[in-house]
């Protein structure tokens, strides 16, 4: 046995003790310290600095969260829970009790995100219309208009209020098992039959409807107060994020407005972009996003409004956009700079998404119909013709193609999501414009809806839900499926009424289904991004939902695909369906001003803003719901137009 005296404290060795002995003596530390500091190099000592200065900043970042975090979980863990609040499993959610506390975790988002904003330069912002102040500058009519008296235009019922119906769900066969007792479900009642001025753009005839109108203008309100012409707003910080430069917010949103009826919005938006919109603009743009949502937008309203301004600002863009053809495969770059006119490939790699260069047909076509010039219908139809020359797996084609050798990757994942999506759209939307006269395209899509059914239709253990997976690498089959998918069932709807494949409307019914229960299966009521489906027998849940996945974007997919429904069918439980998602839109992703997506469909509590309203939603999502629960089948009826992908109804002709 070692004495006390003898005993050797290696800790002080380490720490350069030349003695080796335990000593309590401060002095013979603190030299022994410094020896050692000083035989450390220069790159050492700044690196030892670096760590101890990051783990400074790391306390005062995440200290003040902690204790934010720790009074938010002793506000909850006051609330009562229920045994089955917690479920074992895949998923482990958490299901709502008394709701989310929604309000103080979206001031301290928005109190963040101002303390950021202190720090950072302040964006000079396009003005939007208001009034002039002394100095000449434009003052943001961000207060009540005159005759508004402060009201922020809600004149009409809160959604749900006349023509819901909310009543407990009792049969547990018909109530999802993770779902809390005493659980509301909301049922649509008819609305009672309107008389109409014969104007089908008269505005909204039913409470459904005026709410939609409403969100609308809660959304518009905050985008003309803070983003006003620019690309799209960020509800949080109260500014705007540019992406093309044109005023993508305003340009997708023109024809939902005059569908809605709102004039006075719709004449404030056309007259900016006739008196201060530029295309000339030194910005690179993709071909195929500023297509469905820029020249559609302007198609489109030409063709509601036959306002001449429209149809040249058309002109205009397609010039701009036509470089993105000069290629030498004809296949198109995916962007190209609208000033300079200079087109390129992705800079992420060499190859584009098949869907990009293969979903612009439908407006440069267009475009050439009512120009008279055959030059865009020309270039994007040599598209077409290529890719339906290359080899495909029954009809199925991978996500990537090559601009310089025009050649699809051959060990591409093969999905109908994202990359993928619209290709298999604008198949059939093409045979339905040319007034189903051009055969080849309608062979292709006929040919790609049998091999979806043969490679990547599938169902889910236990319930035996329908849903489309992916192939990857072109072969191995993953049973993931994006809400972008869920475009599918209306375009079946749309293919069967025109004369297609009865098959085709009842695989439209079945996915449509699976889609809306990728929103009734979560705590939100809302939809992830992504979803897997479980293939193994005995496993409680049908949908498997990855962390990365949880968001909403606030994307129109499953709300196109109702309306279609709706509209073919007259089934009124579609109708029930959109308006449980409008109502949990509203729930979820409705801040004080403006919309938000979402970063977590799963916690009711903290569904985590992310600060960000995309121009589709006011573009697609709310469009199409508006349209859902119409009851006038001349408002676009579906046997004189099409919608393009960014729900831009464009016209049937009897041939193209």
């Amino acid at each position: 046995m070692w004495s006390s005296v003898d005993r050797k404290d290696y800790t002080a060795i380490s720490l350069g003790n030349p003695y080796g002995h335990y000593d309590n003596s401060k002095q013979v530390r603190s030299a022994s310290l410094w020896r050692q500091w000083n035989r450390l190099s220069r790159l050492q000592r700044s690196v030892v600095w670096l760590i101890v200065i990051l783990g400074a900043l790391s306390c005062l970042y995440l200290v003040p969260s902690m204790l934010q975090d720790r009074d938010e979980l002793d506000k909850l863990s006051k609330k009562p829970w229920h045994k089955d609040d917690v479920k074992a499993g895949d998923l482990n959610r958490q299901k709502e009790i008394k709701g989310p506390n929604l309000e103080e975790l979206k001031r301290r988002a928005k109190k963040q995100l101002e303390d950021e904003k202190k720090t950072t330069l302040k964006i000079k912002k396009k003005g939007p219309p208001g009034k002039r102040l002394h100095d000449g500058s434009l003052q943001a009519p961000g207060g009540p208009r005159d005759g508004d008296k402060g009201q922020d235009n809600q004149q009409h019922a809160p959604p749900g209020e006349q023509n819901v119906v909310l009543t407990p769900v009792k049969d547990k066969k018909e109530a999802d098992t993770n779902d809390v007792k005493g659980k509301v479900e909301a049922k649509y009642v008819s609305p009672a039959p309107v008389q109409t001025d014969g104007d089908p753009f008269s505005g909204p005839k039913n409470n459904q409807q005026k709410a939609v109108v409403d969100a609308f203008r809660h959304a518009w309100k905050a985008y003309k107060k803070y983003a006003w012409g620019h690309d799209q707003l960020r509800p949080i910080s109260k500014d705007f994020e540019e992406w093309f430069g044109v005023g993508l917010t305003l340009i997708d949103s023109l024809d939902t407005m005059y569908i809605m009826g709102l004039k006075e919005e719709f004449k404030e938006a056309r007259d900016w972009v006739a008196n201060e919109m530029s295309l000339d603009v030194n910005r690179d743009v993709n071909l195929f996003e500023c297509t469905i949502r820029v020249l559609g937008g302007f198609l489109s309203a030409y063709h509601l409004t036959k306002d001449q301004m429209f149809l040249d600002k058309a002109r205009d863009l397609g010039d701009r956009l036509l470089p993105a053809f000069g290629s030498g495969s004809k296949v198109p770059f995916s962007d190209v700079n609208l000033k300079t006119h200079k087109a390129h490939p992705p800079r992420w790699g060499p190859d584009s998404s098949t869907s990009e260069v293969t979903t612009i047909q439908l407006e440069f076509r267009d475009l050439s119909k009512i120009t008279g010039d055959p030059k865009y219908a020309l270039a994007a139809d040599e598209v077409t013709k290529h890719v339906h020359g290359l080899p495909k797996k029954d009809g199925l084609v991978p996500i990537f193609i090559n601009a310089r050798t025009g050649n699809l990757r051959s060990s591409g994942t093969i999905t109908l999501g994202a990359r993928g999506d619209s290709y298999y759209e604008y198949l059939l939307k093409m045979w339905v414009q040319s007034g189903k006269t051009n055969d080849m395209v309608k062979d292709d899509y006929v040919e790609s809806v049998e091999g979806i059914k043969k490679h990547l239709v599938r169902l889910t253990e236990p319930n035996k839900l329908t849903y489309v997976g992916e192939l990857l690498s072109g072969s191995m089959f993953s049973p993931k499926m994006d809400h972008l998918v869920c475009f599918l069932p209306g375009t079946l709807a749309l293919g069967h009424i025109n004369g297609l494949d009865p098959q085709h409307m009842e695989l439209a019914k079945k996915l449509l289904y699976t889609c809306y229960q990728m929103y009734e299966k979560m705590p939100t009521g809302l939809s992830p991004e992504i979803a897997y489906f479980n293939q193994a027998p005995g496993a409680p849940d049908d949908i498997i939902v990855k962390p990365a996945d949880r968001h909403n974007l606030l994307r129109p997919e499953t709300v196109e695909s109702l309306f279609y429904m709706y509209r073919f069918t007259g089934d009124k439980k579609y109708r029930e369906w959109g308006w449980k998602i409008f109502l949990a839109f509203e729930k979820y992703t409705k801040l004080e001003e403006g919309y938000t997506s979402i970063s977590n469909v799963m916690d009711v509590r903290n569904p985590r803003p992310r600060n960000k309203m995309e121009s589709f939603f006011l573009g697609e999502t709310l469009k199409y719901f508006y349209l859902l629960f119409s009851d006038d089948p001349n408002l676009i009826p579906l046997d004189k137009y099409v919608f393009n992908t960014e729900a831009h109804p464009l016209p049937i002709y009897s041939s193209l």
